[in-house]
């Protein structure tokens, strides 16, 4: 898998690491910034798809 190198506020990182953790929702920080990822490109797909700029099955 390729690695990512990205300059974050520390907000942000603060914020994002409230989720993280043995009795939280994702197990590291990497797996919430990629869910993240993928969520904010389902999303778009589906505002594409809306605007027919993609067929929903793309």
């Amino acid at each position: 898998m390729p690695k990512v190198s990205l300059d974050m506020p520390e907000q942000l990182m603060t914020d994002l690491r409230t989720h993280v953790g043995d009795d939280a929702k994702f197990v590291s920080l990497a797996d919430a910034i990629r869910t993240a990822c993928r969520k904010l490109l389902d999303q778009l797909d589906d505002i594409d798809a809306r605007h027919g700029r993609i067929s929903k099955e793309d």
